[in-house]
């Protein structure tokens, strides 16, 4: 048997390292020694504080998570390693897999995609995060010369915000009520506004801001018959959406994106594999580790967790180190 050591949440609100034993690969599969993980601050943050809403248990488990909601349960889906047996053409390659924090782990040769030599280990954590841009902007694709608002300057509104503003002749906008954010977005080479500062009459508009708030922004800035794309996980909380005014006149749609499920318009010719790769790729760009704002190890991640679910404003995403 092989040791191995992962955060657990034990109870709401409360995480600890505990230490376990795994078996070693069997045929087909790999044993990945982690370098590094990264906490998604929205999704981990309502695990952490047992937020999960009542029957969305099994809709909302990662892929291999241990465990149940509300606690005692193991989550996390970033993880970044070395390939130390298993199949000759994975062995000693760094890869990328969804997996919780641990610090060795055993899964399907499948569950790996390997990490381009570019992508350091830091920045390769902001798969996940980036294969759900990837899914929102699959999901409602902007066009050429499109007038494009982001809401929510975290790690996802950010990466697709990045993502859209490749596109020949997109205005993007990030928009974000912390104005500490307007140097990252400038260092992406985006436009950023505050919330009663931004441009009207968007084509589209992707929301994460992860609140009420944001989300009435989002519909305000959506043009006639415009699409708003929700992104923002709410957990077990009740979300008022301004629904009345102007919505119906101007003939908005609300649309819901989630990373589960590959967009249906790309679903028939890619799969989650190849959508994990394409995200992959897409970090190859330095100055995503504007991303990365506080690091820690394995052990001190009860204490990194806890104040990373009480939502300070400058923290984006929290990479784990392992030695």
């Amino acid at each position: 048997m092989i040791r191995a050591r992962a955060f657990w949440v034990a109870a709401p609100g409360r995480g600890e390292v505990r230490s376990e034993e795994i078996a070693p690969p069997g045929p087909g599969e790999v044993l990945v020694r982690a370098r590094a993980s990264g906490v998604s601050r929205g999704s981990e943050g309502l695990v952490f504080a047992g937020r999960v809403p009542e029957g969305e248990g099994e809709r909302m488990r990662c892929p291999f998570q241990a465990g149940a909601f509300p606690a005692p349960v193991k989550y996390g889906y970033a993880s970044v390693g070395v390939v130390e047996a298993g199949p000759a053409g994975l062995r000693g390659r760094r890869v990328f897999c969804l997996h919780p924090h641990q610090d060795r782990y055993v899964v399907p040769a499948g569950a790996v995609v390997p990490v381009p030599d570019e992508v350091p280990d830091s920045r390769a954590v902001l798969a996940a995060n980036m294969e759900t841009a990837v899914n929102a902007l699959w999901d409602e694709p902007p066009r050429v010369g499109d007038r494009i608002a982001v809401v929510g300057a975290g790690v996802v509104g950010t990466l697709a915000a990045f993502l859209a503003a490749r596109l020949p002749g997109a205005a993007v906008e990030l928009i974000d009520t912390n104005p500490a954010r307007a140097g990252i977005a400038a260092a992406l080479g985006l436009a950023f506004a505050r919330p009663g500062a931004a441009r009207p009459e968007a084509d589209l508009v992707v929301h994460a801001s992860g609140s009420a708030a944001g989300l009435a922004t989002a519909l305000a800035l959506a043009g006639f018959e415009a699409t708003v794309v929700e992104l923002s996980w709410y957990g077990a909380g009740e979300v008022p959406a301004p629904l009345g005014g102007a919505f119906h006149s101007r003939r908005l749609t609300l649309k819901s994106s989630q990373v589960g499920e590959v967009a249906p318009a790309r679903r028939a010719r890619r799969t989650r594999a190849g959508r994990l790769a394409l995200a992959l790729a897409l970090l190859a760009d330095p100055h995503l580790d504007r991303l990365l704002t506080s690091e820690g190890p394995l052990d001190g991640l009860p204490r990194d967790m806890a104040a990373i679910a009480a939502g300070g404003r400058d923290m984006l995403c929290h990479v784990v180190r392992y030695p």
